[in-house]
């Protein structure tokens, strides 16, 4: 066991050295059992983060926080559909965008880097990374050869290659390693897919070793991992894991791709808050037996405007929260917690004599405001662009939208009561009859059909305005566009003959709503709007425990979304959105009628 431990202390101190001359030229390599740095076995020490949801101002912060834990790299992925919002057009400048910032400022810290490019990620993020325009292409295929996917596909690679290329450790950057697509074997068999990928990343000059990421099980080893790649384990935290490993590839390193401090959490459950105790005794047995690992993750950060994703599980569709505090040793806010003390101390342990972890940067300040009361401004209603007319409902996608909501419109004709029904509705729905509330329907709990009370009006109008949450980010429910997907049935008539709304409410949209009058509209759907004051421009967590459903802009920015349901009841507010003095806040909320306050808070509970 001094041995073992010896060569802990050894791998800690070797990358302590090695970090002050990150800038410098060195090499990465695969060795049989070993990652090889410079020629010489290197442990990696490895904690996740992701650069569209820490924000940007904040990225050193946060790099700083994972090397004073004791990480000498972090891993990132890079969401396509953060990229790619718009066929065609690509992202890799502005604010949280630019990755070849973030990977700078990585090494400018003495971090090396592995890249996680995807094209699928998961990650509870929207679609697990893909753009949502490939679903506009009804029968498309993902994740295969179907070559309309693959033509896509090879654009976005083509386009990042030429953001990272330079930044590669064979250029003298601090990429050391690119993951090639992300738990495939969870997901399908199409090796041709695997080395497709892979070879559009060699093609475009991409020189450095590759891995895979895994459940350390047979067939998800044997399905998703690639000839030559290194091969990680999500998680590996016992030798049985490894051997597992081995036995797929005997030839190259294993490691812990994803080794769990946190776990996400989906609206409507409690919050997810493993201990420390598990995580602590995981990176125990890594270090012990000098094996790699990254922590999956270090930080969450936030899943801000509409890119939280969802799952499809035993209880069907499982929306995230938009919080990715993940229950992570550094937390959403960017400060420590119990969990990184733990595994701080327990890091410094294996140090030599007289070493020590870089100190721990300061905490981002955070600040409070007194309750303020929003007022209703006007509604949905009153903001209803064009139509499209269709002879049936179509998803979003179908017609050019991403995110948001809308609303679907026709006149009833033969039934005009009874059992409302929609088939395979995407994701919450508030129906409407002559303009009149009648309730909602959630396919997170199952819904598909609501009671239509009889009218009293000759030609009844329905309206249904949908809310697309998160698309599914993993497994084989992946394909999940959003609205009315199939039909609207009454007493199983399919009604015919739609008006079609679009509002995928973008935060130009939000800034460009009519301002200062008093809504001459009634129904659920409201916007409210307010502000506060703040002595300082700190960041903040904007407490919603007064409304029901729906999403918050503050100075513009979307914060994400809030639920009643729970359990997140506060959103993130950091300080680069906010101002000294006023600040403007805008909420839009499904249910809520009457006026309702808000407040800041200095934590997510």
């Amino acid at each position: 066991m001094k041995k073992v431990i010896l060569s802990g202390m050894l791998a800690l101190s070797c990358w302590l050295c090695q970090g002050v001359n990150a800038q410098s030229k060195h090499t990465f390599a695969l060795g049989k059992s070993e990652f090889l740095l410079d020629g010489k076995p290197y442990q990696i020490i490895s904690g996740e983060m992701h650069p569209a949801r820490i924000p940007h101002q904040y990225w050193r912060h946060r790099i700083q926080m994972a090397k004073a834990m004791g990480c000498n790299t972090i891993a990132a992925y890079v969401f396509w559909n953060y990229h790619e919002t718009e066929k065609g057009k690509f992202d890799f400048t502005t604010t949280n965008h630019n990755i070849a910032e973030f990977v700078k400022i990585a090494q400018e810290e003495g971090m090396w880097v592995m890249l996680r490019p995807g094209p699928y990620v998961c990650a509870e993020w929207e679609f697990g990374g893909l753009p949502s325009y490939l679903l506009q292409t009804p029968d498309i295929k993902v994740r295969c050869m179907d070559p309309r996917y693959i033509e896509n596909v090879q654009r976005y690679v083509d386009a990042l290659a030429a953001e990272v290329k330079p930044l590669l450790v064979t250029n003298g950057g601090p990429i050391v390693m690119v993951q090639v697509e992300n738990e495939y074997g969870s997901y399908g068999n199409d090796k041709q897919y695997l080395y497709t990928l892979k070879d559009m990343w060699v093609k475009n000059g991409i020189n450095v070793p590759f891995y895979t990421a895994d459940g350390p099980t047979p067939f998800m080893l044997e399905a998703g991992s690639v000839e030559g790649a290194a091969i990680g384990l999500d998680s590996g935290g016992s030798e049985a894991d490894f051997e597992q490993a081995k036995k797929q590839n005997p030839n190259v390193p294993a490691f812990s791709s994803e080794s769990y401090p946190g776990w996400l959490t989906h609206w409507g459950e409690k919050w997810q808050r493993p201990g420390a105790d598990g995580i602590v005794k995981e990176v125990k047995f890594l270090m012990d037996t000098k094996r790699s690992f990254n922590l999956y993750v270090i930080h969450g950060g936030t899943n801000f405007g509409y890119m939280a994703g969802a799952n499809s599980g035993g209880k069907g569709y499982e929306p995230d929260v938009t919080s990715y505090d993940y229950d992570a040793p550094i937390n959403e806010q960017g400060d420590t917690t119990a969990k990184y003390m733990a595994l701080r101390k327990l890091m410094a342990s294996y140090l030599p004599k007289g070493k020590k972890l870089p100190a721990i940067p300061k905490a981002i300040p955070t600040t409070t405001f007194a309750p303020v009361t929003l007022q209703p401004f006007t509604t949905v209603w009153e903001h209803l662009p064009a139509p499209v007319k269709k002879v049936q409902p179509v998803p979003f996608e179908a017609v050019g939208q991403d995110y948001g909501f809308m609303v679907y419109k026709t006149t009833l004709i033969g039934h005009k009561s009874g059992k409302l029904t929609i088939k395979e509705l995407h994701d919450y729905a508030t129906v409407f009859l002559n303009g009149k509330y009648v309730g909602k329907i959630d396919r997170r709990l199952g819904e598909n059909s609501i009671s239509l009370p009889k009218s009293d009006v000759k030609d009844p109008v329905l309206e249904i305005l949908v809310e697309g949450m998160g698309r599914i980010n993993f497994a084989e429910a992946m394909i999940d566009r959003k609205g009315i997907t199939d039909r609207v049935i009454l007493n199983g008539m399919t009604l015919m003959n739609w008006e079609q709304y679009r509002l995928p409410m973008t935060e130009q949209f939000v800034q460009d709503l009519a301002k200062g009058h008093a809504t001459t509209d009634s129904r659920e759907g409201k916007f409210f709007k307010g502000s506060f004051e703040l002595a300082a421009a700190n960041d903040t967590y904007i407490d919603l425990s007064a409304f029901k459903k729906g999403i918050v802009w503050v100075n513009g920015h979307n914060l994400g979304r809030y639920w009643e349901i729970g359990p997140q009841k506060r959103l993130y507010c950091p300080a680069p959105w906010l101002k000294k003095g006023s600040n403007d806040i805008i909420v839009f909320d499904l249910h809520q009628q009457e006026a309702a306050t808000v407040k800041g808070e200095k934590t997510l509970e």
